[in-house]
């Protein structure tokens, strides 16, 4: 009865426009605070408080606002401008050559910021305005430019498999490498998607492939392309964890936008050139600071929030009879999956990515493990779900964000982005009916003895 009561009022609250981490602290406020009164419980209403400050007390998640501001830092400085020049030279010259520089330039972004919003609204303002210049329908831009930016959080590094690592006690430098493989292909499907619309619409090339061109775009993106190398590398030879792999992709994109690009455009005006870098200012880095506080700020009270709604959940074994119930209808690997799959896919139209991780895992994940399903296959699944539902209505922030990037009506955003989830929802049945896209690698890795 109580736990009838916790989640009806969890779902009044969402309806209602209640924010997220406030249903999730407030249900189950509700849940002890009833149950004492009635005697059902003894647990004091106090406990809220304890399990809120103890569900984020974990070091990797000071993975979050590092990664967080490094991709904010990369969007202000304008590193992301580089990237995307170094995307026109390398595949500009391809027919309908803008979608896939798109698509590349996201795949190189992925390996920095982890989110697919900074994506969207760093690199898809550069990309939706040069596409529009170009030629191109706004709504495939502003479509091609949501379904690249999914790819994000699925290469590493990845907030959201980040706090999927700490919910499911999974190693998070498995869940990074395992998700390099299935980005890859992401952006593969999309690229041969953009490939069939330039061959059925006649577009052709928007840019001739010079040698020279791409050499002094490498060279002036070079620092910033080592970026998911260093990071990755690092973490596989064991050099760092992810968290300090987190903060030293902050203090590199601090010291790129500061003192190299400085140093480069005093180089430049002393030969008389035109400075070509931006430079960071104080009131750019105060602003980018805030900005981080402000969205770590929120991450972190969804993840307390849905910490307290969990143990609930765990201490009155509803987890155990809905893993039994889930049993009885998806007895092998494949059915539960399927299932998981619709059922993720109509989540993440209603919840936000990092509440659903934080909510669903410890549901989800024990029952997973009884059919032989791998942790890390199983993470990299719940993810590419819950990026897709970025793109769907009523939540999808990926939506909100372009409208306001592009200038559409977010009616126009969504009918643009229908289209795309087609190349992400075979990607989808693809890493879930062949669990090697997604274990070889790491498991490759750990054989020879770097993971």
């Amino acid at each position: 009865m109580l736990i009838t009561l916790m989640l009806v009022a969890l779902l009044v609250m969402i309806v209602i426009g209640v924010p997220i981490a406030v249903a999730l602290a407030g249900s189950s406020l509700l849940f002890l605070f009833v149950g004492n009164l009635t005697g059902e419980i003894t647990t004091p209403v106090i406990t809220v408080i304890h399990r809120m400050v103890n569900g984020v007390d974990s070091f990797p998640l000071l993975a979050v606002p590092f990664f967080i501001m490094a991709g904010n830092l990369m969007n202000s400085a304008g590193i992301t401008k580089q990237i995307y020049d170094f995307a026109v030279a390398a595949v500009g010259w391809l027919r309908g050559g803008l979608g896939h520089v798109n698509v590349a330039g996201s795949v190189i972004f992925a390996g920095m910021s982890g989110t697919a919003v900074a994506d969207a609204g760093g690199l898809g303002t550069i990309e939706i305005k040069a596409m529009r210049d170009h030629g191109y329908d706004t709504k495939f831009a502003v479509g091609l430019t949501a379904a690249s930016s999914t790819i994000g959080p699925i290469i590493p590094p990845s907030l959201p498999l980040v706090i999927y690592g700490v919910v499911a006690n999974a190693s998070i430098n498995a869940l990074f490498v395992a998700g390099i493989i299935p980005g890859l292909i992401m952006a593969l499907f999309m690229s041969a998607t953009v490939a069939l619309y330039a061959h059925h619409y006649g577009i052709g090339r928007d840019a001739r492939f010079e040698l020279g061109r791409l050499g002094r775009s490498f060279l002036n993106a070079f620092l910033p392309l080592l970026t998911p190398a260093i990071i990755i590398g690092g973490m596989s030879f064991g050099l760092f964890t992810p968290t300090e792999a987190a903060v030293f992709a902050c203090a590199y994109a601090l010291l790129l936008s500061t003192v190299i690009h400085r140093s480069f455009n005093l180089v430049l005006a002393a030969r008389g050139q035109r400075p070509r870098y931006s430079v960071l200012s104080l009131r750019q880095f105060i602003r980018v600071t805030m900005d981080t506080i402000e969205t770590t700020a929120v991450v972190l009270l969804i993840v307390a929030g849905a910490s307290i709604f969990g143990w609930v959940l765990t201490t009155t074994r509803t987890t155990d009879a809905l893993g039994e119930w889930i049993i009885t209808y998806a007895a092998d690997p494949i059915t539960f999956l399927l299932l998981v799959n619709v059922f993720l896919l109509i989540v993440g139209c209603f919840m936000e990515t990092i509440a659903a991780i934080t909510i669903l895992t410890p549901v989800l994940l024990p029952v997973a493990i009884k059919l032989g399903i791998d942790p890390v296959h199983f993470g990299l699944i719940m993810v590419l779900n819950l990026m897709i539902g970025l793109l769907t209505p009523p939540v999808g922030m990926v939506l909100y964000v372009l409208t306001r990037v592009a200038k559409i009506s977010f009616e126009e955003c969504m009918k643009a982005c229908a289209p795309w989830l087609v190349p992400l929802l075979l990607v989808l049945l693809l890493i879930t009916f062949v669990p090697e896209t997604v274990l070889w690698l790491p498991r490759f890795l750990k054989e020879i003895g770097y993971l």
